[in-house]
């Protein structure tokens, strides 16, 4: 194998994981607190590229007026998260978890019909910022800066998403919530405010992930399909609820996805439903189960 071909395979791979890890941060997280598999993920990481395409068009000025408007997609998506946990998610707590999976599938085809009233199904093109919109030679392969940026802010949310949940009081308290939210009511914490922001956290990492990663292909209501399909893979794989495990999971899945593009091109994707059974066989928790998993 030839250096450049190597160096392409690492690159293009952890820039596809870490937008793999950027959607499958908020899945992971609301499922890890509130044990709710929420099916409507992609249609709000669609929601937020979408409301960064309206605030920013499609040639952002520099990148810090890029992460801006990300991080405007975050806070409108996560108010649309406190809209959704008041109306829906909060009165599908305690109740069979099939209730979720409907409701959530209705909640995503609901947001696809908003989408399609308000934008068209007209396809839509944003570019990276000028500063990352330019290639450069790393062992005799051409990498995309904008690749190089996707690979640092994947890993930077994933360093703040650990500090939140393992060096603060605030993690502690949503972690002791996720264990038995019984007890934490006991000695005083609020958990129907703990869960209520844990829901808001994941859609603002949903909608944060659309901003940040429209760039990457053409802008529909499609755009959250593929992404959230990698997304539940990984938060499989890692194991359901664990942040550790699904950047793991997302790292393994983006080589593995990128090997398979460059080696076995007519084989397209099956690398990764091999990578999917052997865990399932080997590891059918994930990598990081949940206390209490068998």
């Amino acid at each position: 194998m030839m250096l450049s071909q190597a160096v392409f395979v690492l690159f293009n791979g952890l820039a596809s994981g870490m937008a793999f890890f950027l959607v499958a941060a908020g899945l992971t997280w609301v499922f890890g607190i509130l044990k709710l598999l929420n099916l409507a993920h992609g249609a709000f990481f669609m929601l937020g590229a979408y409301i960064a395409y309206t605030i920013g068009g499609s040639w952002p000025e520099s990148v810090w007026a890029f992460l801006g408007v990300a991080l405007l997609s975050a806070m409108a998506v996560g108010a649309l998260g406190y809209l959704t946990d008041l109306i829906v998610l909060k009165r599908l707590r305690g109740v069979d978890y099939h209730y979720a999976l409907i409701a959530t599938f209705g909640l995503m085809l609901f947001c696809e019909g908003v989408a399609k009233a308000i934008w068209g199904t007209d396809y839509f093109a944003v570019m990276p910022p000028p500063e990352v919109d330019r290639a450069i030679v790393i062992g005799g392969s051409y990498i995309s800066l904008y690749t190089i940026f996707v690979i640092g802010l994947g890993i930077l949310t994933f360093l703040v998403l650990e500090i939140i949940m393992h060096r603060t009081w605030a993690g502690k308290i949503m972690r002791a919530v996720s264990n038995d939210p019984w007890m934490s009511g006991t000695v005083g914490i609020n958990v129907p405010m703990v869960l209520m922001l844990s829901v808001i956290a994941s859609f603002a990492l949903a909608g944060f992930a659309g901003g940040i990663l429209v760039p990457n292909q053409a802008l529909s209501t499609h755009v959250g399909a593929s992404f959230v399909l990698f997304a539940f893979l990984a938060v499989v794989i890692g194991g359901l609820g664990s942040i550790r495990g699904t950047f793991i999971a997302c790292i393994m899945l983006g080589i593995v996805e990128s090997a398979n593009a460059t080696f076995l091109s007519q084989y397209g994707g099956i690398a990764i439903y091999v990578l999917l059974a052997v865990f399932l066989v080997w590891k059918p928790n994930g990598l990081f189960p949940a206390q209490g998993a068998t």
